[in-house]
C-alpha cells in the first residue's frame, strides 16, 4: 500500500532530522524554518557544508536508491517540513511520461555518483555502478524509442510520410455514404507502418500533436473538396477530424480551425471535430468555451468512445455535443452480450431524446448492421462497409459504391 498524503511535520531547533550513514526512507521540503548540513570525513572531523531554508529539499537521494545518508541535517531554526516517501515518489514517478521519468533517474543516479566521487577510492566502483544503473534504466523503459519516434515524426510530416487515409461513415437508414473518417497514417521508408496507437501518445505528451492536427484538419479539409468534386456525389459530404487535449491547450486553435474553413471554401456545417471524454475532462473550461465558438460557426461535434468514461452522462448537458459515437467494444459483443446489446441500446435512446446524432463505431458483420438499425442508430462505420483507405481509394470507392444490404 502506497502513502499518498503525510501531515505536516515540526522540528524544534537542535532536532537532527537525518544522520549521516543511516537509511533514508524519504524526503523532506522545508515550508518553514532552517537546517544546517554537515559532513563527517573518515578522519571523524565535521565540517559544514550548507544551509537550507524555506522552499529547499533535503534528502532527495533516498527516492532513487538504499544507499546511506551522505550529510547530516541539523535543525537551526524551528522547522516545519512536509514528507516525500519512496514509495510515493516511486508510483508518481512510474505513472508520469517515461522520458520524464528516465531523465529525472539518471540526473539523480549521476548526481548520486557526483557526491559519491568525494572519495577518490571508491571512484572506480562507483562509476562502473552509476553506469550500470543508468543503463538499466534506458533498458526498463520506452523512451529512448518515444525520442526516436518524436524526433522522427516531424521530418516525416515535412516528407510526406504521414498521410490521413479515410473511413467512410455509411446512413444505415439508406446506405448511402454520409462522410469520412480522417485517419492519421505513418509509412516510414524503413520500418514501414507505424501504428497510431504507438506513436500518436508519443507526439500527444511532447506537444507534436499540435502542428500535426492543424495539418491533418487543413489536408481533410482540401480532400473533402477535392472528393466532392471528384465523385460530384448526389449528397454533400462530412469529414470527422481528431482533436486531443492538446490541441485545445494552443492559444490559436479557433484561429487555425477558422483559417483553414476560410483557405479551403469547405462549408463548417460538412465538419465534425471528434473529441473523446479525456479532453473534457483534461481540459473542462476551455473544452467548453472553445467547442462552443464551433458549434456556434456550423460545426458539429462529436464525442468518440462513448460510454467508456466514467462521468459521461453529465457531458451531454455541459458541452454543445451534437454527435455521440457508439464505441466499438459494446458494438463488437451486440449479439453475444445481453448487457452489451441493452448498453448500446440505451445510448441510442439517450442520444435520440436529446436530438443528437448517433454513429456507431466498429461494425465488421450484416447481423450488427441490422440491429443497429432496428434500435434507431443514424450511421455506422467499420470494416463491414469500408476500411480507411487513401483519398484516390476514397473516390474510386464513391464512384463504384453500392449501398450495402441492411
Amino acid at each position: 500500500m502506497y502513502s499518498t498524503t503525510k501531515s505536516p511535520k515540526n522540528f524544534s531547533a537542535g532536532h537532527v532530522i537525518m544522520r549521516q550513514g543511516d537509511t533514508g526512507e524519504n524526503a523532506y521540503i522545508i515550508e518553514d524554518g532552517k537546517v544546517e548540513i554537515t559532513v563527517e570525513n573518515p578522519n571523524g572531523q565535521k565540517r559544514v557544508v550548507g544551509t537550507r531554508g524555506a522552499g529547499s529539499m533535503i534528502g532527495e537521494m533516498s527516492l532513487i536508491d538504499n544507499a546511506p545518508r551522505t550529510a547530516t541535517v541539523t535543525v537551526i531554526e524551528d522547522c516545519t517540513v512536509l514528507e516525500i516517501t519512496k514509495e510515493d515518489f516511486s508510483r508518481r514517478l512510474e505513472s508520469a511520461d517515461s522520458v520524464l521519468r528516465m531523465t529525472v533517474q539518471v540526473i539523480l543516479t549521476r548526481y548520486r555518483d557526483m557526491l559519491n566521487r568525494a572519495d577518490l577510492k571508491k571512484q572506480n566502483k562507483v562509476e562502473s555502478s552509476a553506469e550500470n544503473v543508468e543503463r538499466c534504466y534506458l533498458e526498463q523503459t520506452d523512451a529512448v524509442e518515444n525520442l526516436r519516434i518524436a524526433s522522427e515524426f516531424m521530418s516525416a510530416l515535412e516528407n510526406d510520410e504521414i498521410s490521413l487515409y479515410y473511413q467512410p461513415i455509411i446512413d444505415l437508414k439508406n446506405g448511402d455514404i454520409y462522410g469520412f473518417e480522417a485517419l492519421m497514417r505513418w509509412i516510414h521508408p524503413e520500418k514501414g507502418f507505424i501504428s497510431p496507437a504507438v506513436f500518436i501518445p508519443v507526439i500527444e505528451n511532447n506537444g507534436q500533436i499540435v502542428q500535426a492536427s492543424n495539418w491533418a484538419f487543413k489536408e481533410a479539409c482540401n480532400a473533402l473538396k477535392r472528393i466532392q468534386s471528384a465523385t460530384q456525389y448526389h449528397r454533400d459530404l462530412n469529414m470527422s477530424v481528431n482533436f486531443s487535449s492538446e490541441d485545445f491547450s494552443s492559444p490559436n486553435f479557433i484561429e487555425n480551425i477558422n483559417n483553414s474553413i476560410k483557405e479551403t471554401g469547405v462549408k463548417a456545417e460538412q465538419l465534425h471535430l471528434e473529441i473523446t471524454e479525456r479532453l473534457l475532462v483534461a481540459q473542462p473550461d476551455t473544452a467548453k468555451e472553445t467547442l462552443a465558438m464551433c458549434r456556434k460557426a456550423g460545426m458539429g461535434i462529436s464525442i468518440d468512445d462513448f460510454g467508456t468514461g466514467y462521468s459521461s452522462l453529465n457531458y451531454l448537458h455541459t458541452y454543445p455535443i451534437n454527435t455521440l459515437k457508439v464505441d466499438q467494444s459494446f458494438v463488437r459483443d451486440i449479439q453475444e452480450q445481453k448487457n452489451s446489446k441493452e448498453l448500446v441500446r440505451s445510448i441510442i435512446t439517450l442520444g435520440k431524446n436529446l436530438d443528437m446524432l448517433i454513429i456507431a463505431e466498429g461494425v465488421e458483420h450484416l447481423e450488427e448492421a441490422q440491429i443497429l438499425k432496428d434500435m434507431g442508430c443514424h450511421y455506422a462505420q467499420g470494416y463491414y462497409f469500408a476500411r480507411p483507405v487513401p483519398e484516390d481509394e476514397v473516390i474510386k470507392t464513391i464512384l463504384e459504391w453500392e449501398n450495402r444490404d441492411i
